[in-house]
């Protein structure tokens, strides 16, 4: 199997990942990038280092309040799994729930917002003076949601309760009847509401909201800096457990994971998205390496490809370090021959991927501070670019 050129090295100021691809051409060059936690007995501590917004990367809450099928639709159809129902519109809670799988929020006449098992969740308030917005400012001390209803005064409460509310227990969400209002709501002070509740009987709208939300979400993700290395050797070490992993998601050519079998150095394996004239392309498969190997998931955290399963979430990056989040299908761990590296020329190293066909191989990079980095991989994995 064949994989496009890259090798990488991820991450923040005291530990490296190194990315690798194939593309047919085995090289001796390749690139790391740099996490904060410098052992490999560290899984979940550490903070990589990435360029990102903080305000921009938030996970946004969206529910929607509608009279109209084809808004919850479009809704549910972009990942948005709440709709809140009056007493008027609540028999069609139960109507659309054997179409689509969401769950149904109920608000009664003083404004109390609870669940089916009709736990309270939230609370909408009016705000359409001074008084009212002392009243919403009060209730950010109370645990659950408030969702501020101020159609006819948007901006100025929209930044007075996000001030508020960034140092409290409540959470904020702005009531919008376009996607344009929403977006007020969002980025009010910067930091915007913890959401926005969309009241519209206007699918577009919902379509909207969900761009304008993936587009934040892009710009914000995290981005790992990566510095370059020297790939000094490939070695044959026998037979190994290696890990085939395939996401719910499909990769981009110079997409991948992070794997290594040290915290401190993980390597950005590439996916089987290129097709070659051995096999056909599997643009959601990755075979990222030995089970005992690290591999990089959301949140600065990362777990033992022995322990991925279905609903894993898994971060995938690209060359330019841009990142996102992936969830695993399925794992697959099969028996497969593994290689060693050591230092080697660009001509020796091709020889030994030719001659070693799908061994498994242990990948040393060597980045210009000295240190030397290894990670398991099978010789399918291995990239030149």
């Amino acid at each position: 199997m064949h994989r496009p050129r890259g090798c990488w090295r991820h991450g923040p100021s005291s530990s490296s990942c190194v990315a690798v691809g194939n593309a047919g051409h085995p090289q001796s060059a390749v690139r790391l990038a740099r996490s904060s936690y410098c052992s490999s007995a560290v899984r979940s501590h550490g903070t990589l280092r990435t360029r990102s917004s903080t305000a921009a990367a938030a996970h946004r809450v969206v529910w929607v309040e509608t009279s109209n099928q084809a808004v919850l639709t479009a809704a549910v159809e972009s990942g948005c799994s709440k709709a809140l129902f009056s007493k008027d519109t609540k028999p069609l809670a139960d109507k659309w729930q054997q179409l689509a799988s969401f769950e149904a929020l109920f608000i009664d006449e003083v404004g109390t917002i609870q669940d089916a098992k009709g736990s309270k969740v939230g609370q909408r308030m009016v705000v359409a003076s001074k008084a009212d917005l002392q009243a919403a400012e009060a209730a950010a001390r109370q645990p659950g949601y408030l969702v501020m209803d101020a159609t006819d005064w948007k901006v100025i409460p929209a930044e007075n309760l996000v001030a508020t509310f960034q140092a409290s227990e409540g959470k904020l969400l702005g009531v919008a009847t376009s996607a344009a209002d929403a977006r007020v709501m969002l980025e009010a002070l910067e930091a915007g509401t913890a959401g926005v509740v969309l009241r519209t009987d206007d699918p577009v709208q919902v379509k909207q909201l969900s761009a304008y939300l993936a587009q934040r979400e892009a710009e914000g993700a995290p981005a790992y800096d990566y510095d370059a290395a020297k790939v000094t050797g490939v070695t044959p070490v026998g037979m190994c457990d290696r890990v085939c992993v395939d996401l719910c998601s499909l990769l981009r050519p110079g997409e991948g994971m992070l794997v290594g079998s040290f915290a401190r150095a993980l390597f950005l394996v590439h996916s089987e998205c290129m097709e070659s004239q051995y096999i056909n392309s599997r643009p959601f498969r990755v075979n990222a390496g030995a089970v005992h190997a690290y591999i990089q998931a959301p949140n600065n955290k990362t777990a033992y490809l022995s322990e991925l399963k279905s609903g894993s979430e898994v971060l995938v990056v690209d060359a330019a370090g841009r990142a996102r989040t992936a969830v695993v299908g399925r794992c697959k761990v099969e028996t497969r021959p593994m290689v060693r590296a050591g230092r080697t020329s660009a001509v020796e190293l091709e020889q030994t991927l030719r001659n070693t066909g799908g061994a498994k191989m242990l990948v040393e990079a060597e980045t210009a501070d000295g240190m030397r980095h290894s990670t398991l991989l099978q010789n399918a994995e291995l990239c030149s670019s």
